[in-house]
């Protein structure tokens, strides 16, 4: 959904300018309108209408809201619904002064959503941060996988503030898509169907975060689309410029040599090293900007790992201080890897 009128027509050309710099030369094209495409597709009337009442939360600073997660691939509306917000400025969005700074120092805030429509209730958790935030971490030199890592995979553009805004979403998306490609060549098998270099990849990315999802999540989420995980990472690895063969039987090489090879281990194992501290900060920083936080880690838990957690009444009432003990009790139970 675009809406028309003065915020439209004020949408400006200098968020482009940023987020499709890389567009410029090489055989980018293909890739764009693949994923213009992708992002374009309808989404259920009930999920367009959670999408404005969130991008009607920051009035005129939102720019794109974008859906992505569990319940877009199973193409439910059960469970929770993720959602990305992204603003010109984080400080448009309603929350205390504080839970702007830790935006500011620590993106994304996250929330936790009931909304009904037509009768129906849906739960909802949002992410927001700037565009500019957005855009930094779908970039190859991000120490932060969490964005690109998302992004590579299935998302729709439910909302966006004007057709400027919806081209500069659409050139982020694919700089995330490009970045998670350039990886998976660098990490991935030498030699492989496509699918195999993308679960390499959600295998590496999944390990460097905590994540509550069983082992072998990395692999559901190729095989909920492997047609289209195969036909992205050719047209990835041309907007990289990346060179590659491929053969009758579909199988692709990356042209990385063991050099490039080894200096990506090396520098993946940084990402590694700060992506479960990075995660464990975000968790901590929710404890104070996420309202009814508690509640729904332990419906994600429970939902992925079918192991109940109750939260008492004093765990929400002051769930900074209960955060360090919930932790510990799930690396207990094994449920925190």
């Amino acid at each position: 959904m675009m809406p028309h009128g003065p915020a439209a027509q004020t949408a400006v050309a200098r968020q482009i300018a940023g987020s499709s710099a890389y567009l410029a030369g090489g055989n980018h094209g293909a890739l764009q309108a693949w994923i213009s495409d992708e992002l374009g597709h309808a989404p259920p009337a009930a999920v367009a209408a959670l999408a404005a009442e969130l991008a009607r939360r920051a009035g005129a600073t939102t720019v794109a809201v974008l859906y992505y997660g569990s319940a877009l691939r199973a193409e439910s509306l059960e469970g929770v619904l993720d959602f990305y917000v992204l603003l010109d400025d984080v400080g448009a969005w309603p929350g205390s002064t504080m839970a702007h700074l830790a935006n500011r120092a620590l993106p994304p805030n996250v929330g936790y959503l009931q909304f009904v429509h037509q009768d129906q209730t849906l739960r909802a958790k949002y992410a927001v941060m700037s565009a500019r935030q957005f855009e930094q971490r779908t970039q190859r030199a991000s120490l932060d996988t969490t964005i690109w890592a998302r992004f590579c995979q299935p998302a729709l553009c439910v909302w966006t503030r004007s057709t400027a805004d919806r081209a500069a979403t659409v050139a982020r998306i694919c700089a995330a898509v490009t970045t998670a490609a350039s990886w998976a060549a660098d990490l991935g098998p030498e030699a492989a169907p496509a699918a195999d270099y993308w679960r390499a990849l959600f295998a590496h990315t999944y390990a460097a975060e905590l994540r509550v999802e069983r082992t072998g999540r990395a692999q559901d989420i190729v095989g909920k689309c492997p047609d289209r995980y195969t036909a992205l990472l050719p047209l990835a690895w041309q907007a990289a410029q990346l060179p590659y063969t491929a053969a009758d039987d579909g199988t692709l090489m990356a042209t990385v040599t063991a050099a490039q090879r080894q200096r990506a281990k090396r520098s993946w194992a940084w990402r590694q090293r700060l992506g479960r501290p990075l995660n464990m900060l975000r968790l901590l920083k929710a404890a104070f900007t996420f309202e009814g936080a508690l509640d729904y880690v332990a419906w994600k838990i429970e939902r992925h790992r079918g192991v109940r957690i109750e939260v008492s009444d004093w765990q929400r009432r002051f769930p900074l201080l209960a955060a360090p003990g919930i932790y510990w009790q799930l690396r207990r139970r094994g449920i925190l890897r």
